[in-house]
Order: structure tokens, then C-alpha cells, then sequence
């Protein structure tokens, strides 16, 4: 079976960046945590990314993952908000490469498509298949830590189980 494979999922976010740990060994995957870094619009910026940097790092250090999944900025409508979730992505991927983890980057599409099966899944269709790809007693919240287990569970449907199990 291999050995067991931590991954770290992060779904960015200057307000919420959820993150989530699951564990894979060959085909399994079971969640080991999950939570949200929560910043305040009425705190600078800069502290702000500093919070999301800082907390991501501490997440790393405490539950050493190898790899990580995380969510691309997508640009819709509200380009303003497309470069806030920018900058909270590159504080929290700057703690991933303090870390020297593997780093696999993937659309929202993309990781509704390795959950759900469907690009275009809506946000409960996500959680309830992570609640069930994981075996959880209930639906992950909030909705980003679930988008985070997503991230980290379509790493491992691009980076392959073969790879899993060379580990």
C-alpha cells in the first residue's frame, strides 16, 4: 500500500482561507484537520497577509505535509476581490515554499470536477462529496475549509496514486 502521504489543501481567501490535511496511503484518503484563517477588513493589509502567512506556516509545522493543493484566483466580475484572494494566496504559498513542499495549482473547475465530477458543481455538491470521499460524519465548515479539502483531494487525482505509492 505505500506509505502515507500528507497533503495540505488551501483555498485563498483575504477574509477566509481555509485549509485542510488529508492523508492518503494508496487509495485511501481520510481527513485529519481542517479550519479557517479568518482577517478582518478593519486591520491593515499588510497584517492581514502577515496573519494568513504566519498561520499557514504554523499548520505546516504542526502537521508536516509533503505537498500542497491550492485553488487559483479565478477573475470574474469583481476583479478588486480577484486581486485580494491574489495576494492572500501568494502570503499563504510563501509559507508552502519555507516548507519546500510540492506545489500543484488548480481551478476551481478543476477541483469540482476531481470531487464532484462535474467543473461546474455547486459549493453543496462539494461538500457533500467530501463529506463522503472522506468518510466525515457531516459536511465540513465552513464552505472554505471544505473547498480546501477539495484542493487537497484533487492533488491527489492529478499527481496520480502511482506516486503515492512510490513514497
Amino acid at each position: 500500500m505505500g506509505r502515507t502521504r500528507i497533503i495540505l489543501g488551501i483555498d485563498p481567501g483575504l477574509a477566509n482561507t481555509g485549509w485542510g490535511i488529508v492523508a492518503q496511503q494508496g487509495p485511501r484518503l481520510a481527513c485529519v484537520a481542517y479550519g479557517c484563517i479568518t482577517t478582518s477588513k478593519d486591520v491593515p493589509l499588510a497584517q492581514r497577509l502577515r496573519k494568513i502567512h504566519e498561520q499557514t506556516a504554523a499548520v505546516i509545522a504542526r502537521y508536516a505535509p509533503t505537498c500542497v493543493g491550492i485553488e487559483t484566483v479565478w477573475f470574474g466580475v469583481n476583479t478588486q476581490s480577484a486581486f485580494a484572494t491574489g495576494q492572500a494566496r501568494g502570503a499563504a504559498l510563501v509559507a508552502c515554499a519555507e516548507h519546500d513542499l510540492d506545489v500543484g495549482e488548480f481551478s476551481p473547475s478543476q477541483i469540482k470536477l476531481a470531487v464532484a465530477g462535474v467543473g461546474g458543481a455547486e459549493k453543496e455538491q462539494v461538500q457533500y462529496m467530501v463529506r463522503h470521499l472522506l468518510a466525515l460524519e457531516r459536511e465540513p465548515h465552513p464552505d472554505h475549509a471544505a473547498d480546501a479539502l477539495a484542493a487537497a483531494i484533487c492533488y491527489t487525482t492529478h499527481e496520480g496514486l502511482a506516486r503515492a505509492a512510490l513514497a
